[in-house]
């Protein structure tokens, strides 16, 4: 049976109408993985000498300390990032396989994820020098047990948090309390969980508790997921009733208007669209580990135009990313109407406009740390209105993902809208204006390095028109692959 499945995610992936560029992704993200597991690596061989030598402390009772961070982080990190278990699970319903064999199968695939993986290339090489150092070799690797199983507690906790956003958000808005009450010496709530954690290397039984704990995730998600798995439960698509609007304010921008409202509706009625303006509000407040000075290695001036690019321009690297995407569940229907693509581009320009204008003005209070700052986030939305705005339209044309805005709402699925793919796609956006940034600032002055960042943003606008038709080229030239690949399932 297993066979079968694999054999059928093998065809799924190579038969893929996106297989290329999924295919690049991969690598892409495979060379990212290795470059974090490697830091990782060299992460848990230098924490102990750190510690050790520079700061004079025990480095396992040290880590152990903040071991409560790392595990509700981790949580956090995978909500935010980590996919469900899919396997296309609807057509397998109406074969003759076992509804217990198909979600094992879709589990058994998470034992492997990266998330999970990641752990072990710090925890490994901090165990073995424990071990080196004279700590017991049982009592090591009871902890190292424990951990594991913590690791994994949090993957199976994933799946049966990832429908209550509510919850999560509470959870890191818990840890954010903890954490800055820690921070400014108010309450430490380290004292309280730092046992625990050593409890795992000094008392051998305590391991138990982690594993138990992991048990009885792994059989609730099961029992979660096997209930679901019918086509007319939680697998079917809920419908509920929704107030109509006409957002005749939009009607100033003409034929363009259609689609603008359109896609101001798509986004409030649809959580998937809504994670997008929630991811937005996230990366006003990224900037604070570049301009604040919190983090040493943001100290270069180059960095501020790196961080301004994303204070300004979260909502247009989130969802500009996924143009046409949005529309693949009646694109098909689109493009049988006679609708110019320079209209509809328009739209998704115009949104991404408003957008990073808006949070340009949000971002004011980041005059707090000077008006050189301030300077970089409004040049930074000048390039992202000029430059970055076509960029993402231009590559939207090759990225053949249908999105399914009902996801959320489904047992399997993709249920997250900020994910790995978008991170490592925003990254090339970020490289030209710090090139320009750097060539003015080390070239003449830090004025310098904002006039070439503001003069290429002004340029690409001033070049709208030609840029437009070039990009409308584009997504004619790769209308029907497009539409080939909206209209696959997996």
């Amino acid at each position: 049976m297993v066979k079968h499945f694999v054999s059928l995610q093998w065809k799924s992936f190579w038969r893929s109408a996106s297989m290329s560029s999924g295919l690049f992704m991969k690598i892409f993200m495979a060379f990212w993985a290795c470059w974090l597991a490697l830091m990782s690596a060299l992460g848990g061989i230098a924490f102990y000498k750190l510690v050790k030598e520079k700061l004079e402390l025990d480095p396992l009772e040290t880590l152990n300390r903040f071991l409560i961070y790392w595990w509700v982080g981790d949580l956090l990190f995978r909500y935010a990032l980590q996919k469900m278990p899919v396997i296309n699970i609807k057509p397998l319903l109406l074969l003759p396989f076992n509804k217990n064999k198909i979600v094992s199968f879709a589990f058994g695939k998470t034992v492997f994820s990266f998330f999970n993986v990641i752990h072990a290339f710090f925890f490994i090489p901090f165990s073995l020098v424990l071990i080196k150092n004279g700590h017991p070799v049982t009592n090591v690797l009871l902890w190292h047990l424990g951990l594991i199983a913590l690791a994994y507690a949090n993957n199976f906790l994933n799946i049966l948090l990832n429908k209550k956003d509510n919850l999560i958000f509470l959870i890191g808005g818990v840890l954010a309390i903890f954490g800055g009450l820690h921070y400014f010496g108010y309450f430490d709530v380290t004292v309280y969980t730092a046992p625990f954690f050593q409890g795992l290397y000094d008392l051998g039984w305590m391991v138990f508790v982690p594993m138990a704990a992991l048990i009885v995730l792994i059989a609730l998600s099961f029992r979660s997921f096997t209930s679901d798995l019918y086509l007319d439960a939680g697998l079917a698509t809920k419908s509920k009733d929704i107030k109509t609007e006409n957002l005749d304010w939009l009607n100033r921008f003409g034929r363009t208007a259609t689609f603008l409202k359109n896609d101001i509706k798509l986004i409030k009625r649809n959580k998937r669209a809504k994670s997008t303006v929630l991811v937005s509000v996230f990366f006003l407040f990224y900037g604070l580990l570049f301009f604040t000075g919190a983090v040493e290695a943001y100290d270069g001036p180059v960095w501020k135009i790196f961080a301004a690019i994303f204070v300004t321009g979260g909502f247009l690297l989130s969802f500009g990313q996924f143009v046409p995407s949005w529309d693949s569940s009646y694109y098909p229907l689109m493009m049988s109407q006679n609708i110019k693509y320079k209209e509809y581009l328009s739209s998704k320009w115009w949104l991404m406009v408003i957008a990073t204008l808006i949070s340009t003005v949000l971002a004011s209070g980041y005059l707090y740390f000077g008006w050189d700052v301030y300077l970089a986030i409004i040049v930074a939305s000048i390039y992202n209105i000029g430059v970055n705005s076509h960029v993402v339209l231009w590559a939207g044309a090759y990225v053949k993902t249908p999105i399914d805005l009902t996801s959320n709402k489904k047992a399997f699925g993709d249920k997250q809208a900020f994910n790995t793919k978008t991170l490592l796609l925003s990254l090339p956006k970020m490289a030209l204006p710090m090139v320009l940034y750097a060539i003015g600032h080390y070239a003449y002055s830090p004025n310098a390095g904002y006039a070439l960042v503001t003069i290429a943003g002004i340029a690409g606008f001033a070049f709208k028109d030609a840029v437009f038709t070039k990009i409308e080229k584009i997504y004619k030239t790769e209308k029907y692959k497009t539409l080939s690949a909206y209209k696959q399932k997996n």
